[in-house]
C-alpha cells in the first residue's frame, strides 16, 4: 500500500485524484479539545485499501479537493467509534459526511463485545498488535516524528481490512440491514449538538436539588452551554458543575450574596454578577407548573422484580449464546430492569433487538416462555398451554 504525508495543496489534489471513485474510504482524525468546547483538528487520516494518508489541516488552508471526496454520497465512510469524528466535520464544515459504516457497533454484532476498541479489535480479527503509546500525544505540535506519523496512519490501514472483513460475516449472518438503526443517531446533528434547555439533566450534583431550584439550574445550565459554544471553551471554564449547584442550592440575588459562593471567582461577579442575578430572580419566580421534573434514580427494585431480572438476564443470556453475539450487545442490565419496569424508553424493544431478544424476554416475563432444565443444560421454550 502507498502510503503519503500530505501537506501542500498539489499533494492534497493528487491523493484526491486517487481516491475519487472508491468504494470506501477508510477515514480517522487526530484531534485536541481540551481548552476548548468544540474538537480542532489537526490531522486527517484516509485510506482505500490502494493508498493511506495523514494529510495535515495545519500546513493546508483549503481541504476542498479532499472534502469533495468525503462528502460524495456514494462512497461509504468507514470509521470507529465515529461519534467524535464525525462531530468535527459537522461543525468545522457544517455538515456530515455519509453514508458511514462504523466498526465498534459492528463488532459487537460479531461477538467481540461491546464498545470494543480498535487495538483490541484488529489485534482479534488480523491478529496484528497496534502500539498504544501516542494516545497521549499533543496533535498541534509539529513536526509528527516517525511513530507518531506511522500510529497516524495504522489508524486507518487496518480499519478498511477491517470492514472488508466484518462486511463479509454480517452479510454472511444476515445481519448488516440490522446496523442501520445503531448508525442512524450518527447522522443527526441532534445527537452532537443537544438542545440547551436539557443540559441541566447532565449535571453532577442535580440530585441535591428540589423545585424552584432546577428550575434555576435548567436557566443557567442552558446559558452556560451557549456561551460555551459562543466562546468555544469548555462548559467547566463558564462555570463549574459545583459553583452551579451551589447558585441553585442559594439563589443568590444580588452581588453580595455571589461572593459567598465558593468558586465563583470575583472578576467573574464583576463580569456576569448582574446576568447571573437575572437569570436566577427570572427562574425562581417561574411558576410550579414550569418547574423541570427530574426523575431521578428510579426506585429500587422490589426483590420479586431483581429475580425477574435474573431470569431474564439468563434467558437473554442463552439467546445471545444461540446467535453467538455478546449479552451487552444486545441489552444491559439497566435495559432489563426498564423491561421489568415497563418503562418505554428501552433500548432492548427496538429495532433489531425487539425481534432478536425483545419479544422474548417479554414473553418470558409475561409466562409465556420459561426455562428449564435439560441434562442440566438450560434452554428456552415455550410455556405448557
Amino acid at each position: 500500500m502507498q502510503e503519503l504525508f500530505v501537506d501542500t495543496p498539489e499533494q492534497l489534489q493528487s491523493l484526491s485524484d486517487m481516491l475519487r471513485g472508491s468504494e470506501w474510504i477508510a477515514l480517522d482524525t487526530e484531534f485536541i479539545r481540551e481548552k476548548t468546547y468544540y474538537p480542532k483538528l489537526c490531522l486527517l487520516q484516509v485510506s482505500n485499501g490502494e493508498v493511506a494518508a495523514c494529510v495535515d489541516p495545519l500546513r493546508l488552508d483549503d481541504l476542498t479537493p479532499l472534502l469533495d471526496i468525503l462528502y460524495d454520497g456514494s462512497i461509504l465512510k468507514v470509521l470507529h467509534a465515529a461519534r467524535q469524528d464525525l462531530e468535527i466535520f459537522l461543525h468545522d464544515y457544517q455538515r456530515l459526511p455519509m453514508p458511514v459504516f462504523d466498526t465498534q457497533p459492528a463488532a459487537a454484532l460479531l461477538g467481540h463485545g461491546d464498545q470494543i476498541g480498535y487495538a483490541n479489535l484488529v489485534k482479534q480479527l488480523l491478529d496484528i498488535d497496534l502500539p498504544k503509546d501516542q494516545s497521549r500525544t499533543d496533535w498541534s505540535q509539529r513536526p509528527l516524528d516517525p511513530q507518531q506519523q506511522r500510529y497516524a496512519l495504522d489508524d486507518v490501514v487496518y480499519l478498511g481490512q477491517l470492514y472488508v472483513h466484518m462486511r463479509g460475516h454480517l452479510f454472511d449472518k444476515e445481519r448488516l440491514q440490522w446496523l442501520a438503526a445503531d448508525f442512524a443517531p450518527l447522522t443527526d446533528p441532534q445527537t452532537y449538538y443537544p438542545d440547551p434547555d436539557t443540559m441541566w439533566q447532565r449535571t453532577k450534583g442535580k440530585q441535591m436539588l428540589r423545585g424552584r431550584q432546577l428550575a434555576v439550574l435548567q436557566k443557567l445550565a442552558a446559558w452556560r452551554e451557549n456561551r460555551a459554544r459562543q466562546r468555544d471553551l469548555p462548559r467547566k471554564w463558564i462555570l463549574k458543575d459545583e459553583v452551579l449547584v451551589e447558585l441553585c442550592r442559594r439563589m443568590p440575588r444580588d452581588a453580595a450574596g455571589l461572593s459567598k459562593i465558593r468558586g465563583l471567582e470575583p472578576a467573574q461577579i464583576r463580569r456576569e454578577g448582574d446576568n447571573l442575578i437575572a437569570m436566577i430572580s427570572e427562574a425562581a419566580d417561574l411558576p410550579r407548573e414550569q418547574w423541570p421534573k427530574d426523575k431521578g434514580r428510579p426506585k429500587p427494585l422490589s426483590g420479586n422484580q431483581e429475580a425477574m431480572v435474573d431470569l431474564l438476564s439468563a434467558g437473554l443470556r442463552l439467546i445471545a449464546d444461540h446467535h453467538q453475539l455478546s449479552p451487552q450487545a444486545i441489552a444491559t442490565r439497566k435495559d432489563l430492569e426498564k423491561l421489568v419496569r415497563g418503562e418505554a424508553d428501552c433500548a432492548v424493544n427496538e429495532g433489531w433487538r425487539q425481534s432478536l431478544a425483545g419479544k422474548t424476554l417479554s414473553a418470558l416475563m409475561q409466562g409465556e416462555q420459561q426455562l428449564r432444565s435439560v441434562d442440566g443444560k438450560l434452554e428456552l421454550v415455550a410455556a405448557p398451554g
